[in-house]
């Protein structure tokens, strides 16, 4: 990432841009506004950075190649090898910042977000402490997965077995010889159905409400995150068409055991926020009969569960792998720049029209790889940034 040499001074700005956020999508915006000569203060709440993937569960590994998950100005070690483990990931982001020195300000939590006082430009960021912060831009990086989402199920508060968010779960030891139910067969609830099977759970149900598309995560030594990019940017139908081919030939038939081919086709799913399920053990743990499809859960009575179907187990444990909401409302809702979901209107280099100078990085789940994503939104909000305080300091002269 060369310097702009007619970016403006870092030592003569009176206002830095704030990014909010040190996971992988506020660092490499920082890097990359910093090799812009642009000065980028990263603000996160925590005392580290990339708090989010040192609570994700002990097996996690990227599903997106080392060599396509790196982000600007700094590749990922060889070492690391093709699919970067979670831990390798937190060492990679803390080198990061280290690497690019990076203006870090942690145990900081931005709380709401400001217009500046009429007639001057940029934003006022409120924080704890009672902190006001003036900024000429805001990056918006708190991430795609920030807040548990628990479903307000029936009888939830009465269950008497254990009931936990899939951001508690660490790895299999604690479940060994119980009776595990995991709700939600995204790549997150997949994967850690196959880990407790592996750990030495009694057994292993997985809650499925809509069956997911299974695709692999490599064959032939081609990464899915490839045919990904390559299809992108191609119309929804004909990529529907495409990968309905490849899964008839490379993904068994799993109706026999629960899990039927999607009605919905692999790239509809996706433009509505469903990224297919890469295998890693799933598809054997299933023809295996070690994890069992079962319908969704409806309800809690006791310390049973009760299923769609109407049927009632009794697992000792219940994992919800049911997602994460953004959590923006107190941030930025009050600003008009969020949906009826509460997802930013507007993503990477894009503001907002009625926001102008407010950016967002992270928050959407690409089926190009999110890390990827990242670091191209990072270079474009870099140069939109540049350019607009560029054009602020020639009006001001």
């Amino acid at each position: 990432m060369p310097g702009d040499p007619t970016a403006p001074d870092m030592t003569t700005q009176p206002r830095p841009v704030y990014v909010i956020g040190a996971g992988p999508g506020g660092l490499a915006a920082a890097a990359a506004l910093r090799a812009r000569g642009v000065r980028a203060v990263v603000v996160e709440k925590s005392d580290e950075v990339g708090t989010s993937w040192r609570r994700h569960y002990d097996r996690l590994r990227l599903h997106t190649t080392r060599r396509l998950s790196a982000l600007p100005g700094l590749a990922m070690p060889r070492r690391f090898g093709r699919w970067v483990s979670r831990d390798d990931v937190v060492r990679y982001l803390e080198k990061y910042a280290e690497f690019h020195e990076l203006e870090l300000v942690t145990g900081v939590e931005v709380t709401r977000i400001e217009r500046a006082p009429e007639g001057e430009d940029g934003w006022i960021l409120h924080a704890t402490g009672g902190r006001e912060l003036a900024a000429a831009a805001v990056v918006i990086a708190t991430g795609y997965n920030h807040t548990p989402a628990l479903p307000d199920w029936p009888g939830r508060d009465a269950y008497e077995g254990r009931l936990v968010h899939a951001r508690e779960y660490r790895n299999p030891g604690p479940y060994a010889g119980q009776d595990v139910l995991v709700v939600g067969v995204g790549n997150t609830g997949a994967e850690i159905a196959v880990d407790l099977v592996e750990g030495g759970a009694a057994r292993v149900r997985l809650a499925v409400r809509t069956a997911p598309h299974i695709m692999r995560r490599s064959t032939a030594g081609w990464p899915a995150q490839r045919s990904g990019i390559l299809v992108r940017r191609l119309p929804a139908p004909l990529v529907d068409r495409l990968s309905a081919v490849v899964a008839r030939a490379s993904v068994p038939d799993l109706s026999a055991y629960g899990l039927p081919r999607p009605a919905t086709g692999l790239y509809s799913r996706v433009k509505q926020g469903s990224i297919p399920v890469q295998d890693v053990g799933l598809i054997d743990a299933v023809r295996s009969g070690r994890v069992e499809p079962v319908a969704a859960v409806e309800a809690f009575d006791g310390a049973e569960v009760v299923l769609a179907d109407g049927s009632r187990i009794t697992p000792d444990a219940v994992i919800a792998a049911t997602g994460y909401r953004r959590a923006l409302e107190g941030l930025v809702g009050h600003l008009g720049v969020l949906d009826e979901r509460g997802r930013p209107r507007t993503h990477g280099a894009r503001c907002p029209e009625q926001a102008r100078g407010l950016y967002f990085t992270g928050f959407s789940n690409p089926i190009s790889g999110m890390f990827r994503e990242m670091a191209l939104d990072a270079e474009k909000i870099a140069k939109a940034v540049s350019r607009c305080l560029r054009s602020t300091e020639r009006a001001s002269r």
